[in-house]
Formats: C-alpha cells, structure tokens, sequence
C-alpha cells in the first residue's frame, strides 16, 4: 500500500497503487484485480486538487505508463495517442511540426485521459470550446472487459458521458484529438490594468472578436467591505498566434520548491503584500509584447511542486462558473465574502467562458463568468467561507468544478449538474472514487 495526495495536498490516503503499461493487455490487468468487489479508478499525474483522483483503501490504476503516440496525420493534424501521453510531450513533438493542441489547461502536465476526465478548459472557450470539442473518438475499457468506441456519431451518449466524467465510466485507453495549425511557439499579447469589475467585461467583450486567448488575474483583496469600496483591480492578458520565424525557443530551466515550509508562505501578513507588488509591477509592464507559449499558458509548471508553499495543511481550489448576466454582482458578494473571512488568495483568475456549453454530462464549462481561488487551509474559517461562496453560486445558477473541489454538498453537486440523474446510468460499477462516494453515493 502507497500514500497518495492530490495537488492539493490536503490528506495523505492509502492505495494499492497499480502501474498500466500494455493497452493491449489491459483487459487481463482488470480481470485479476477486480476481484472480492474491489473498486478501481484511473489516476494520471493527480493534478485534481480534491478528491475526484483518490480512491482511499482500494486501487488507484496509473495510467502514465500508457504514454504511447500510435498515429499522426500531418495533413489534417489528427493525433492519436494512449491516454496516459502527457500534454506537454504533445506540445513539444507536435509545435515544431506546425500543430499544437487547440485547448490547453494553466498546467501542461496533465495527461490525455486526465483532460478528457476533466473537460480541461483554456483561455480561448469563446473560440474553441473545452477539451471534449477537439476529441474526435475514444477507447474506453469497463472493468467488465467490454470495451466501447466512442465518437460524436457512434455511442455519442457513452461519449457524453466520459467527457468531464471524472473517470467513472471506465478506463480511458486511447484518444483522437483534433489539433490546430500553428507557425511557431510564440503569441503577440498584450496586458492591460483594470480597476473594476465594469471594466473587466468591457476589456472581455472588446477582446472577444479579435483575441483568441483572455484571462485576467484579479487582486481579490482590493473589494473592502469595511470601506464599502467595489473597486476590485486586475491585470487583463490576451494573445493572439503569431507568424514569426527563425525564432530559437527560450530553455527554460525548472525551479523547485525545496521543501514544505512549517505554514502556508499565503497568510494574512504577505498576501496583501504579494497581492500589491504584482498588481504594481504588472501595471507598470502593461502594454504589447511577443511571449513564448510556455509562460503564457503554464505560468506555474516552471516552479516544481509549488503546491508545498501552502504547507504541511494544504489548501483548497475553489472554481465556480456563473450565468454572465448576474456575473458581475455574483463575483462582487463572493469578493466581499473573502473580504470579510480575513483571508483570500494570491493564485485567482477571472475569465468569462463562450456561448459553447460542454458536451459532458458532468462537464464543467457553460457560458458564464468563471472564477478560481487558492485557499491555505484554515480549518472551519476556510469551510465558512466558502460554504458562503457555495451559497452565492446556487443562489446565481452556478456550478462548482470537479476536478478542483474536495467539499461541496450532495445538494449543491446535483442543483449545478442537471443530466447526473442521466449520467449515472452510465457508470461502470467497478470504479470509485472519494469524490464519488462523498457526491453520489458510490
């Protein structure tokens, strides 16, 4: 038995952990250790920050192995590759020959099967969609031994049902994806300062036409409840592809997080501070430049485990996705409920999806304003305020995303998932997971 934690560290489980290597061998695998009732799941780098990737006491199958490419049409720009295969090694075989993956999450280690699970969003859902819209087929095996192709056009319900199903369909063998045409690693952006949430809509809707990617850092200490003040500042990015050439790619050499420090380095005494200093700094800087797609879209993958700086407590991600048309006074009482916790986050990220609606039953992404916290883990302060933020977003017609949550209520889990009645019928009884259990029952 292994200890396993997810990225956000909050419990250390006990698993019998499984390595996958053979997909052709796969179905043997399943049937000798689905015995005595044993509940299984799919596990790829444990990027979820909850629990939607432990199954405590029982068997975690670790699906890096299968980090096979089988087939790429160049031509077309189809890839087909094992659901194990990370997206980073996607990004660096497939970029230097005119192609990248058309969505792409805040991390690039990340695997195939991880992202299809997920319905991994990016910062161009008003263009392309989630991940689910580049997925052209999938293989998924059932711990049964049945084995299902699954495409739009053949068992498109099976489909459906896998895309943002958090692993419990079955095991995710192999994917199609759709890529997109690029000439190069390197995007034309642009940053902007805004110091309310007005002129962080106007930014989104004037962006919208003629930026692929947006997203903006927001300061969610500036709203003060005590001041009355709902001026709530931010740094706004957007990028768009760029044609550039014979241009040699920075190395970019990883930084770590040595240790775990004995408290979370995100407190009350250096959140305002970091808070502040970035905002300042990045105003300073605004304005037009040329950026490599790494720190654009993986800001953090350059610092290794970088989670450890909540410390030994770990933390908690909150993101939530409302209707836009009561985005802005939703995210103005969730900004003054932090405000009144007397804590808050440094990582927070506010960005408006597109009219697409994700094809998964369980998908996460609708049209709406989305926003994504980092919380040090204070215990009942923490659960207080974000049993505040829960009651916000039901209240907006809103919903919490699985991948990142570890806590939300049965009640508000099936208010903001309306087909789970639907998609439970297309669960594979051999597979289970905390976040199952704590949400369904299973």
């Amino acid at each position: 038995m292994v200890k396993v934690q997810s990225w956000g560290r909050l419990s250390t489980d006990t698993h019998n952990v499984v390595g996958l290597h053979n997909r052709l061998d796969l179905k043997h695998q399943l049937k000798e250790l689905t015995y005595n009732n044993n509940k299984l799941l799919a596990h790829g780098m444990g990027r979820s920050y909850g629990d939607a990737c432990l199954n405590s006491n029982s068997t975690l199958l670790v699906t890096k192995g299968l980090n096979h490419f089988i087939f790429f049409d160049e031509v077309n720009g189809i890839l087909e590759c094992e659901s194990g295969v990370l997206l980073k090694d996607i990004q660096e075989l497939m970029i230097p020959r005119g192609w990248m993956l058309a969505v792409t999450p805040g991390t690039q280690i990340v695997t195939v099967g991880g992202a299809i699970a997920n319905d991994i969003h990016g910062k161009n859902h008003h263009v392309f969609g989630s991940f689910g819209d580049m997925l052209l087929n999938l293989t998924l095996l059932r711990t049964n031994g049945e084995v299902i192709e699954c495409s739009p056009q053949q068992n498109s319900l099976w489909f459906d049902a896998t895309i943002g199903g958090v692993g419990l369909t079955g095991i995710i063998v192999k994917a199609q994806i759709q890529l997109r045409k690029v000439t190069g690693p390197w995007l034309n952006t642009e940053s902007v300062a805004y110091h309310n949430l007005n002129e962080f809509f106007n930014l989104c809707d004037n962006s919208e036409k003629d930026w692929e990617h947006t997203v903006s850092w927001i300061d969610c200490l500036s709203i003060n409840y005590k001041k009355q003040s709902k001026n709530a500042r931010g740094i706004f990015m957007r990028g768009n592809h760029a044609n550039i050439l014979n241009r040699e790619s920075p190395i970019y050499k990883q930084k770590a997080m040595p240790i775990t420090p004995p408290f979370s380095l995100v407190n009350k005494l250096t959140l305002n501070i970091f808070n502040t200093a970035y905002f300042l700094l990045n105003k300073y800087k605004q304005g037009l430049a040329t950026q490599h797609y790494q720190p654009f879209f993986y800001p953090l993958d350059n610092i290794h485990e970088w989670n450890r700086m909540y410390g030994p407590k770990g933390f908690y991600q909150y993101q939530c996705v409302v209707p836009r048309q009561v985005g802005k006074e939703a995210i103005e009482s969730m900004l003054e409920q932090i405000s009144k916790s007397g804590t808050g986050s440094f990582l927070a990220v506010l960005k408006t999806f597109g009219k697409k609606h994700s094809r998964g039953m369980l998908g996460f992404p609708q049209p709406g304003v989305t926003l994504a916290l980092d919380f040090p883990n204070l215990d009942h302060i923490t659960h207080q305020l974000m049993n505040n933020l829960d009651a916000i977003v039901k209240e907006a017609g809103g919903r919490i995303y699985l991948a990142k949550d570890s806590r939300m209520s049965c009640q508000l889990f099936e208010a903001g998932y309306p087909r789970l009645k639907e998609f439970l019928t297309y669960r594979d009884e051999g597979i289970s997971s905390n976040m199952s259990r704590r949400l369904m029952g299973f």
